[in-house]
């Protein structure tokens, strides 16, 4: 596939986007380059099995989409009372929320069908918040929207984590009973977003792992996951729709399974999973896609050589996007992100 030589001129801000703001902050400005596809075609590229132009900067390159009006959006953003009716507690330190200690939504998960109410969808005014809220999102990137708490954190969240684990053990045929009629109600959340919002893809949020291994057996998610994120993932597609599954935690136990399952790409964490092996071994069927976080007492020019590095192995094939974290405690001049786009536009059009 044709992949012109790079010039400095790519690098012009020939003008920017303006990103809606969330819960009252103000929009977001974005540069936008003078590239020679548009940043969407170029993730399409990506999501295709298609060598890009550059390596994705999901941060400059996608919209994430996860409307306020949503009650998840809100409570597991800054406390609050989520769609299924659990409280959650915002967390300065962290700057996120979790359950509030001591809440308990549902006292077991057999009793789900007397004790639980699944909110109306269409009760919330889809179109008008499209139209006057997301009205400015740029079409010229890709648009992914995010659902959060999926069928295991949800579980987790409406009675607790212990009990959760001895439902998997315990309760498999109410948790099946459970999850098919909660992948019902995502399926209908997904067409939402399809429909009002021109989503090109769902990232889909269930957490599995800890830092050191997942939650649960492979013989369990097999048995009780996959199954329902197969469903998940057909409706994505026949929606025309790309679907990713966002699972923190070392989960490499799980990537097969994501993979059979249907799964377009994932989105892990840094530093718990070796993401280089991931990539060569999985990498032809799972896009990964995440943080690629920048630490320690780095200067410039060493920075930029991590990119480099990152790019020449995890990026070689371009099955990837990722958003730049700089995290060290000095930071240069250097702007990561230019340096990014230069380096990967670069190296795959020697590569072409």
């Amino acid at each position: 596939m044709n992949n012109p030589t790079f010039s400095e001129k790519e690098l012009d801000r020939i003008g920017s986007y303006q990103i809606p703001g969330s819960y009252g902050s103000a929009s977001v400005e974005q540069p936008k380059l003078n590239t020679p596809i548009t940043p969407r075609e170029n993730m399409l590229r990506v999501m295709r099995g298609e060598k890009p132009v550059w390596l994705p900067n999901m941060n400059r390159d996608t919209n994430l989409l996860c409307p306020d009006m949503m009650p998840d959006a809100s409570a597991r953003a800054f406390g609050g009372i989520d769609w299924f009716g659990v409280d959650w507690q915002y967390e300065p330190l962290t700057k996120a929320a979790m359950v509030r200690p001591g809440t308990r939504r549902l006292s077991d998960i057999t009793k789900w069908e007397e004790e639980l109410v699944f909110p109306d969808l269409m009760e919330l005014d889809w179109e008008k918040d499209a139209k006057e809220l997301y009205h400015m999102l740029p079409n010229d990137r890709f648009t992914y929207f995010v659902i959060y708490n999926g069928i295991f954190e949800r579980t987790a969240d409406l009675t607790s984590f212990e009990d959760a684990f001895c439902y998997l053990l315990e309760e498999p045929e109410a948790l099946t009973a459970f999850y098919d009629r909660m992948i019902d109600w995502y399926i209908q959340l997904m067409k939402i977003a399809r429909t009002y919002y021109r989503t090109d893809m769902i990232l889909f949020h269930d957490d599995m792992g800890s830092q050191r291994s997942p939650f649960f057996s492979t013989e369990v998610f097999r048995e009780l996951f996959v199954p329902q994120y197969q469903k998940l993932t057909r409706a994505a597609h026949d929606e025309g729709m790309y679907i990713a599954i966002h699972s923190c935690g070392n989960v490499r136990p799980h990537i097969p399974g994501f993979i059979e399952a249907g799964f377009d790409a994932w989105e892990g964490q840094e530093g718990t999973t070796d993401k280089d092996e991931i990539m060569e071994t999985f990498g032809d069927r799972l896009v990964q896609l995440g943080n690629f976080e920048i630490t320690g007492d780095l200067s410039d020019e060493e920075a930029a050589d991590v990119i480099r590095r990152m790019i020449e192995t995890r990026g070689r094939t371009g099955r990837c996007a990722y958003r730049i974290r700089d995290k060290r405690p000095v930071q240069g001049g250097l702007n990561l992100d230019d340096e990014m786009y230069r380096l990967s536009r670069i190296y795959y059009s020697r590569e072409a």
